[in-house]
């Protein structure tokens, strides 16, 4: 199926090194959606993720003075995964109704700020990510990954490193960067093992039922002695503590899916993008018209737009309105 690339600024291809900023899309706005205080339209149409998701762009950008940002959205579900494992998923909520509106508009916000859109139907946006950061790393790029998703970790290397968002409840801690020591560190486990450890001990979020009992402790203690997930099954009966060798031993086959699942697609094929540039004029316009205008006048004031003229009139000045929710 052929892969969707919106447009992006800048062409970097051909540059030598590049910063390359790639954005998990719905890990971005599931945080924007529910970091910030509810804000809506006039007519009740839902506002706050908008408004978080442009603000968040903007700060990594002035942060991490990129050379080319990619934001990967989901379109679908993993047909891959689904078919290996027909519960993947399955437990998850469905999306907000609130934040489900807001989707396509964050796409549109996207295009007019000059950011590339890569999604693909029946492929989840991390394998897109993933195997993109990959590819970017090998031509010799420097891959900063924009996410909370644990699964990323396995990608980490020398030329990619993840930007962890702050955590919602100490938002002052900021973004913070993990690169190998830090996955070590955060983990138990070098990069190269993360697949191996999400298979002992599950990932809930995706409805991948790990080995009972066993936490993040256990499964980092039997993968430095043994060093790989075969390993630890073929060393099964020398496990310890000793409870867990016939369980192992009998969950093998289950293990080895779980690998499956967790280990990220690293063989799809680069994105090709279409350079463009931003349309500053455009985002402010859908900025006002989603009634967004404190965070119109910042777009007016960094593309050097001419602020509108206030509209005359004679009456006192209003109290001051209640402002828009900061995610920093």
């Amino acid at each position: 199926m052929q892969r969707r690339v919106d447009r992006a600024p800048g062409n970097v291809w051909g540059r030598g090194m590049a910063k390359w900023l790639l954005v998990d899309g719905f890990n971005l706005a599931y945080r924007c959606f529910h970091a910030l205080p509810e804000l809506t339209r006039a007519d009740g149409f839902p506002t706050g993720a908008l408004h978080g998701w442009v603000k968040s762009l903007w700060k990594l950008a002035d942060q991490e003075a990129p050379d080319a940002t990619l934001v990967f959205f989901d379109r679908g579900e993993s047909a891959a995964r689904v078919a290996l494992h027909a519960a993947y998923k399955a437990q998850r909520a469905p999306m907000p109704e609130a934040l489900r509106a807001q989707i396509d508009p964050i796409r549109e916000l996207t295009r007019a700020m000059g950011l590339a859109g890569i999604e693909q139907e029946g492929v989840e946006s991390d394998d897109l990510l993933a195997a993109e950061a990959v590819h970017l790393a090998g031509q010799g790029h420097e891959v900063v990954i924009v996410s909370s998703d644990k699964d990323f970790a396995q990608v980490v290397g020398p030329r990619i490193s993840i930007l962890l968002p702050p955590p919602s409840a100490a938002p002052k801690l900021g973004w913070r960067r993990l690169d190998a020591a830090g996955v070590v560190e955060k983990f138990g486990v070098p990069p190269e093992r993360i697949a191996d450890y999400l298979a002992l001990v599950g990932d809930t979020a995706d409805n991948i039922p790990g080995i009972e009992g066993v936490g993040p402790k256990t499964a980092a203690k039997w993968l430095a002695e043994y060093g790989s997930l075969d390993a630890v099954i073929a060393r099964a009966e020398a496990l310890r503590p000793e409870r867990f060798r016939p369980v192992v031993a009998g969950a093998a086959d289950r293990l080895r899916l779980n690998r499956r699942l967790t280990t990220l697609n690293l063989a799809l094929p680069p994105a090709e993008p279409a350079w463009r540039t931003p349309r500053p004029a455009e985002l402010v316009v859908m900025l006002e018209g989603y009634e967004l205008r404190t965070t119109a006048a910042e777009a007016r004031r960094r593309h050097g737009l001419e602020l509108p003229p206030p509209p005359a009139t004679s009456a006192p000045a209003a109290p001051p309105a209640p402002t828009q929710g900061e995610l920093f």
